[in-house]
């Protein structure tokens, strides 16, 4: 995965992998979950099934969301996709780990 600078270095440990998200960042969070999770299962991210299929992306996003008072500081989401077991903090981690 080429790294961007909105992202801090990855953590890979074999049945998990961990990237850091910049909620500030112009990069929708989907497509940040998709790319870790192409990554983990070493594939293309147009070789995964649609997110969509898995998850309302559009939710995911305000989830996360900077508010008008800040950003949240507490809170994740988990779900499955593609064969993995996805976790969103609200501190930015993207966690993929096998299902």
């Amino acid at each position: 995965m080429t790294e961007m600078s909105s992202r801090s270095p990855s953590a890979e440990r074999g049945d998990h992998y961990s990237v850091q998200y910049d909620r500030l960042d112009d990069e929708p969070l989907s497509v940040a979950v998709a790319d870790a999770v192409a990554t983990f299962r070493n594939k293309d991210v147009t070789e995964l099934e649609p997110l969509h299929y898995s998850i309302n992306a559009d939710s995911l996003e305000r989830l996360f969301e900077p508010r008008a008072n800040g950003l949240r500081s507490g809170g994740s989401v988990t779900f499955e996709y593609s064969n993995c077991l996805v976790t969103v903090t609200a501190d930015g981690e993207i966690r993929v780990d096998s299902s």
